[in-house]
């Protein structure tokens, strides 16, 4: 198993894929807006047309009705081509949105670990706000290119009444983005930064309250929400000066637009009033002043939309590109299967050595927790193989040369501190749906109990983290969710650490009895499961130390007695 090495994935790229994939919609969108913002300019010039009409000696009632129906179509042209526009662009910022957010997700539930310096909070974040920002890129183009098609064709109505006029718009837009594509450039800085801290503030909140009841149980929730409110603020302060820079981009942005029109405003009624421009083109002209602020507006807002979708398309690269920890092999372990632990160091553990032959239920005291922890992790792959030293076979092959998907298939190890999800019983027992287990299952783990309280028995509603569920009750519902997957290999860590002990007798009964003839270990200081195991393996110092029945270890060594016995 080596590292991978990958070219990390600009925040470019991304945008770049998502205006690829979207050309179709982007494409009929532009045109659908496009046509939106032609009708509304070629509103003003039709009704300076029509009062250049008015002025003439031959105008008749023919002529006047045809002007009507030119602006009922114009009318029209702007109301279906907005309505639709909108419904494919919005359509086409939707999808693409989802599709990131499903992509940064996948990337985050991924058997092998991404290298990122992330918190769960962060990536959550990440796949939604920044996504979403993301993908406004897809909306942004069309509505940019429509904006600058409107006014061009001011510009060209304006140059054809007189040169100047057509001239001033062109220049005054120009300027207009040049300051404000330099004030962009700092909304993109801070956009970036309150992201990242806000992301922090969403981290630290998924911790809390993951870690909520054992603050309460020792007082430290005052010092947890002080920590909070700490990273809180900051993101709020930052929030507070990303708002201040938008402001401040928005009011000058709206000045120079409105600056704009004064100016082709004041310089038509000059022309006009020298006889320069016609009637009909004075009043074409006005009313081009007042609507080109619009698309004006628009124009001079898109460099903003666009610097905050590549600071989200740049937080986003920082998931999508982070390399695995690890490539693993591609190979598959036979079945049934044996663990040999070949002389692995690794955090605690010291040259540790044992074999489990396949099919023999075997119990590991740790003197120390934290070498418990180590071996946990080791056995559940979270520590890439060449992080330590050592090998780790599964069924006689390294754990390197597997494939992750075959390891989590054949090997699974069951953490002390489970995960409970917002569902039902049944569906944190058999998430797939597919077990066949699933009443030996909640026999051999006593929940039970549990089912039989509740009308809707396994159907019975699990609120987030298990919160309606009780310490024990949680703990038990991820063993039954363990013994349920009936994994060649099963690892459990410290199963029955919060049932009482007549259940965790039970337990240790049931468990031995369910997986018999198949490989099973359990990590644990528990007398019923030490004495349910055919052998117990004794670890301290990082290395095992005794090895025999719980019995006959309990009559002849007295640290192993002191250490388990309650």
């Amino acid at each position: 198993m080596t590292t991978d090495t990958q070219r990390p994935r600009p925040g470019s790229d991304i945008l770049r894929t998502a205006l690829r994939r979207n050309v179709g919609a982007m494409a009929g969108g532009t045109l659908l807006m496009g046509l939106y913002q032609a009708g509304e300019t070629a509103f003003p010039i039709a009704l300076g047309l029509i009062v250049e009409h008015t002025m003439r000696d031959n105008r008749t009632l023919g002529s006047l009705a045809l002007s009507i129906g030119a602006l009922a179509v114009i009318i029209t042209t702007v109301s279906l081509s907005w309505r639709f526009g909108m419904r494919v662009l919005q359509k086409a910022n939707t999808t693409e949105a989802h599709r990131w957010r499903v992509k940064v997700a996948g990337c985050g539930l991924q058997p092998v670990a991404r290298d990122v310096d992330l918190k769960s909070g962060e990536v959550l974040t990440i796949a939604t706000e920044d996504a979403d920002q993301t993908a406004d890129i897809v909306e942004v183009v069309p509505m940019l290119i429509s904006s600058l098609v409107a006014v061009v064709v001011a510009a060209v109505a304006l140059g054809l009444a007189d040169l100047r006029l057509g001239a001033l718009v062109m220049v005054g837009t120009v300027a207009i983005l040049s300051i404000l594509s330099v004030m962009s450039k700092r909304i993109g800085s801070s956009t970036r930064e309150q992201q990242a801290r806000v992301a922090r503030a969403g981290a630290k909140v998924a911790d809390l309250i993951t870690g909520l009841r054992p603050l309460h149980g020792f007082g430290g929730n005052h010092a947890a929400f002080g920590s909070y409110r700490k990273v809180s603020t900051e993101a709020r302060r930052q929030s507070i000066t990303v708002a201040k820079v938008n402001g401040v981009y928005a009011g000058t942005a709206l000045a120079l637009n409105a600056v704009l029109a004064a100016a082709v405003t004041l310089t038509a009624g000059w022309l006009a009033f020298n006889g320069q421009i016609t009637i009909g083109e004075l009043v074409m002209a006005v009313g081009l002043a007042q609507f080109i602020m619009e698309p004006l507006k628009l124009f001079s807002e898109m460099p903003k939309y666009v610097m905050v979708a590549r600071a989200s398309a740049e937080r986003m690269a920082l998931v999508l590109s982070a390399p695995p920890v690890t490539t693993p092999g591609t190979e598959r372990p036979a079945a049934g299967g044996d663990l040999d632990i070949d002389n692995v160091h690794y955090g605690t553990l010291r040259k540790l050595n044992f074999k489990v032959p396949a099919g023999e239920f075997v119990a590991i005291t740790a003197y120390q927790p934290r070498a418990a922890a180590d071996l946990a992790s080791i056995l559940a792959a979270k520590v890439p193989p060449h992080t330590y030293d050592g090998v780790v076979r599964v069924s006689g092959q390294e754990i390197g040369d597997l494939s992750m998907e075959a390891v989590r298939e054949h090997l699974l190890v069951n953490p002390y501190d489970g995960e409970i999800f917002a569902g039902s019983l049944r569906t944190n027992i058999d998430p797939s749906g597919t077990s066949e287990m699933v009443p030996e299952a909640v026999e051999a783990s006593m929940l039970t109990d549990v089912v039989a309280l509740h009308r809707e028995g396994l159907d019975y509603g699990v609120r987030d983290r298990g919160a309606n569920l009780s310490g024990g009750q949680r703990q038990r519902l991820s063993l039954a969710r363990a013994l349920a997957a009936d994994t060649d290999v099963l690892v459990l860590h410290d199963p029955t650490t919060a049932v009482d002990a007549v259940t965790e007798q039970l337990i240790a009964r049931n468990v031995a009895k369910l997986r018999r003839g198949r490989t099973t270990i359990v990590i644990t200081s528990s007398p019923p499961l030490l004495d349910a195991a055919d052998r117990v393996l004794v670890l301290d110092d990082g290395v095992i130390t005794a090895e025999d029945t719980h019995r006959n270890l309990l009559a002849s060594d007295e640290a192993y007695c002191a250490a388990v016995a309650r």
